[in-house]
């Protein structure tokens, strides 16, 4: 594991056992097993460091939805792995994704408009499929494509908030109910 790695793991630990505001780098360097200089060569404050949390797993998740987005299955398949695959990810990972949308709002504002726009275009991607299957009659054109994609991606971004590891359901499972619960919405 890379010195950044060793940095971003135990931050993301840190971070979600104290909350964002009450670790401190020193913490977080000790914990990474790194000096403060090989903290700050890759980032410059604990700011940034929140930041690449989330730009980390949004990067990852917008590569694989758009694979998916443009491949041969059948939109309704699409729409289905792209949901799939958003919730297994978000789970597999679930630490950064609870990290980072609990401390958002402490994030400075150029940072939060970067994340709102990156966060925005992998929606808008998504909302365009629900949008294309409306308009070619497979989905249910009654209900706006972007109210669609912000009530289920509201409930995704608020796994962590009731997801638990040692649950009932796997994330495969959670997340193909998600999918089921979409895809069932949007029937004509």
């Amino acid at each position: 594991m890379t010195v950044k790695e060793r940095v971003v793991r135990a931050a993301v630990r840190l971070f979600a056992e104290k909350g964002f505001e009450a670790t401190t780098v020193r913490e977080i360097v000790e914990a990474a097993g790194v000096t403060k200089g090989g903290l700050y060569h890759y980032f410059e404050s604990k700011d940034d460091l929140l930041f690449e949390i989330y730009a980390a797993m949004l990067r990852m998740q917008t590569r694989r939805m758009v694979t998916i987005a443009e491949s041969d299955l059948p939109l309704p398949e699409r729409l289905h792995a792209i949901i799939v695959d958003v919730v297994v990810t978000s789970i597999a990972d679930l630490d950064a994704a609870t990290v980072f949308f609990q401390s958002f709002p402490l994030l400075e504002k150029s940072k939060q408009v970067q994340v709102r726009a990156e966060r925005r275009t992998y929606h808008e991607r998504v909302r365009d499929l629900v949008a294309e299957g409306q308009r070619a009659g497979i989905f249910r054109a009654d209900v706006p494509a972007d109210l669609v994609i912000n009530y289920h991606f509201g409930a995704i971004h608020r796994l962590g908030m009731w997801y638990h590891a040692d649950g009932e359901l796997s994330g495969e499972q959670v997340g193909r109910h998600f999918a089921d619960l979409m895809l069932r919405s949007l029937r004509p």
